[in-house]
């Protein structure tokens, strides 16, 4: 079985903002958000994830990338 293994980070280094997510995008400028979500293939023990980018304005997918949830996933979505 393969593990993903994700950096641990010290509390100290993390920054959390809680905005209402209108507020976010005017505030941010905003327009899309990262998201992801998972299902399996065959059997449970054989996760795979759908990383998706959407346009908040009109629903469009802008970007998407199908795999494993590692970060070398991830960085294909953001690389699009």
């Amino acid at each position: 079985m393969n593990h993903v293994l994700l950096a641990s980070l010290n509390p100290e280094q993390i920054e959390v903002e809680i905005w209402r997510a209108d507020e976010l995008e005017v505030h941010r400028g905003l327009s899309s958000e990262l998201d992801e979500m998972w299902s399996f293939v065959a059997r449970k023990t054989n996760p795979r994830w759908l990383w998706h980018a959407i346009d908040h304005h009109t629903g469009k997918v802008l970007a998407y990338v199908f795999g494993r949830r590692k970060d070398t996933v991830f960085g294909k979505l953001k690389a699009l």
